[in-house]
C-alpha cells in the first residue's frame, strides 16, 4: 500500500513574548500592569514612557532606577498598597496573633507598613521568617528602616515584574512573595 504525499507540519501561530506584548501595549494597560507590581503612579509612568525595552534585563534595570528615585512620601504610598500574603491553612492561631502584634508594633514605631521580599522561602516557613524579620528590624533607627523597607519594596516590584514577563503570572499573583501590613488591601484592590 502506498501512502499519499506527506502534508507539511502544522505550525502554531507565533505568539508574542510577554516583553513584546508589554512594549506594544497601550500606555494605560502597561501602566496598570506596573501598578500591580509597585503601587506608585510616577514609577509606573516613568517605566511606561521609556518603552520599548530591548530585553528583560533593561526593563528590570529601569524599574530599579525608578524605584530608587521614589520620595519618602511616594514610598509610604507604595507601602500602604502592599497586600499581605495568605498564611498556610495550617498556621496556628498563635502565629496569627504574634504576627498581628509584631505588625502593630512595627507600624507604631515607623509609621508605615512592614514589607519583606520572601523570594524562595517555602510558604510554611514564611510566618517564622516574617516574624523574625519584624523583630530584628524593630531595632533599626527610622532612617535605616526607611532605606531597608525601600530596598525590600524594590526587590518585590522587580521580582513581580520579572515573573509576569517570564510568563509565570500577573504581578502580585504568582512568583515571588512579600509580606506587609496585616490590614493591607487584597491584590488589585
Amino acid at each position: 500500500m502506498t501512502r499519499g504525499p506527506t502534508l507539511p507540519a502544522h505550525r502554531l501561530p507565533c505568539l508574542p513574548k510577554p516583553l513584546d506584548a508589554f512594549n506594544a501595549a497601550p500606555a494605560d494597560e502597561a501602566d496598570a500592569l506596573l501598578r500591580r507590581c509597585l503601587r506608585n503612579p510616577r514609577w509606573s509612568r516613568r517605566i511606561t514612557a521609556h518603552r520599548p525595552y530591548p530585553d528583560l534585563e533593561s526593563l528590570l534595570a529601569a524599574a530599579d532606577e525608578a524605584a530608587y528615585d521614589l520620595s519618602a512620601a511616594e514610598m509610604a504610598g507604595a507601602l500602604a498598597g502592599e497586600p499581605l500574603p495568605e498564611l498556610p491553612a495550617d498556621t496556628y492561631s498563635a502565629a496569627h496573633t504574634a504576627l498581628s502584634a509584631a505588625h502593630a508594633a512595627y507600624e507604631s514605631r515607623f509609621g508605615h507598613t512592614f514589607v519583606i521580599y520572601l523570594g524562595d522561602t517555602p510558604p510554611d516557613e514564611s510566618p517564622d521568617r516574617v516574624l523574625e524579620a519584624i523583630r530584628s528590624r524593630l531595632a533599626n533607627d527610622p532612617e535605616e528602616e526607611r532605606v531597608t523597607a525601600a530596598e525590600e519594596l524594590r526587590r518585590l516590584a522587580r521580582s513581580r515584574l520579572a515573573a509576569y514577563l517570564r510568563g509565570t503570572g500577573p504581578c502580585g499573583s504568582a512568583g515571588p512573595r512579600g509580606a506587609t501590613s496585616h490590614n493591607a488591601a487584597a491584590p488589585g484592590a
